[in-house]
């Protein structure tokens, strides 16, 4: 499964800028047997939401992308919304007594409930992104997040010494080993380019509460902060929002997915200095992909930077000038042949400085 997976993901980097969300509102699953529905997907969110311009937002582009590939019927895909954790088994169990070929659970925070629901529906197939589980009926999609964060740091690092700032900052959504990797290559990232730059970490406590990432913003950028990298899902496009408002003397970093646009000002310019790409989209189209050629198999896959599943945000023209883009890629040739080993475990404490 591994090898497909990664061999697909080579073949399909080069797809370009995917679609916004398909729906505004959110759909009821159906039972329908139409014929033009080769495979049926549910997809169940975090609290984050399906339009969370991130992580699940990513994941539901790639079922749609996959679907218009297919010519699959818009019923044929699904999303149910998640308010708290306590809906995630009721969600994805929906999904499964209804008949869906592929249940997709975006986030680690579904680890206990695509267990439960896994072991109890052993004939259907499941995508579980950004953690593992053990039952044969699972793909568990995981990505060397920590990579591609210490990339967005060099960016960082970069940026607030040659604006004489040597402030940076880190939002997090909630504490543990899945964000904590963004924070520890972030770090790492920022430290190979100055060792002598503060920076400051936050988190939210949330992956869906935006306005306490912006206040988090605020104290940041308030404290000298010039760039700041928020892995917060939806609690994040707070962070996004303060640099905004705070009309352009400040950057933002994105997460996920390219949010280039969702940084946009009304004078044309976006507070996204770069953003941290994670293939979630991939992820989802590709073991959809594997369902509907029939040679799905359970287990773990693995992204990283050497097959493109993360990596940083690099298009020429934008906020990064092109020799701040040549030492960002110089940065990602060493960790591809080996010569920098990124640390998934961060050594900063929430709200502290180095």
């Amino acid at each position: 499964m591994k090898k497909l997976l990664k061999s697909a993901l080579a073949l399909t980097m080069a797809a370009g800028l995917l679609t916004g969300c398909s729906s505004s509102t959110e759909p009821t699953p159906t039972d329908s047997t139409d014929s033009t529905c080769a495979v049926r997907i549910g997809l169940v969110t975090d609290t984050g939401g399906v339009d969370d311009k991130s992580f699940n937002q990513s994941s539901w582009e790639g079922v749609t992308r996959f679907a218009e590939d297919n010519n699959l019927s818009p019923d044929c895909i699904q999303y149910l919304q998640s308010s708290s954790d306590a809906d995630y088994i009721p969600n994805l169990s929906t999904f499964a007594d209804e008949g869906y070929d592929l249940i997709i659970a975006t986030g680690y925070l579904f680890a206990e409930a695509i267990t439960t629901v896994s072991g109890n529906y052993p004939d259907r197939n499941f995508l579980f992104i950004d953690e593992v589980a053990d039952n044969p009926n699972v793909v568990s999609a995981t990505f060397a997040a920590e990579q591609g964060s210490f990339l967005v740091g060099v960016a960082a690092g970069l940026v607030a010494t040659e604006n004489g700032s040597n402030t940076v900052g880190f939002i997090g959504g909630m504490e543990g080993p899945l964000i904590g990797a963004f924070q520890a290559g972030f770090e790492q990232g920022v430290l190979a380019v100055n060792p002598d730059i503060t920076i400051y970490v936050d988190y939210v406590a949330s992956f869906s509460d935006d306005s306490i990432g912006q206040s988090l913003a605020v104290k940041q950028y308030n404290a000298g902060a010039t760039v700041i990298y928020q892995a917060a899902g939806a609690a994040g496009n707070g962070v996004i929002k303060e640099a905004k408002e705070r009309g352009g003397e400040v950057w933002a970093i994105g997460v996920d997915k390219d949010q280039y646009e969702d940084g946009m000002m009304d004078n044309g310019q976006s507070v996204i200095l770069t953003s941290m790409i994670k293939r979630v989209d991939q992820a989802s189209y590709m073991t959809a992909e594997s369902v509907l050629n029939g040679t799905f198999e359970g287990g773990e896959v693995t992204f990283t930077l050497e097959d493109d599943g993360v990596g940083a945000e690099l298009t020429p023209g934008r906020n990064l000038t092109d020799d701040q883009i040549a030492v960002i890629q110089e940065y990602e040739a060493r960790i591809k042949s080996g010569e920098i080993v990124v640390s998934a475990e961060p050594t900063i404490a929430n709200g502290s400085t180095n």
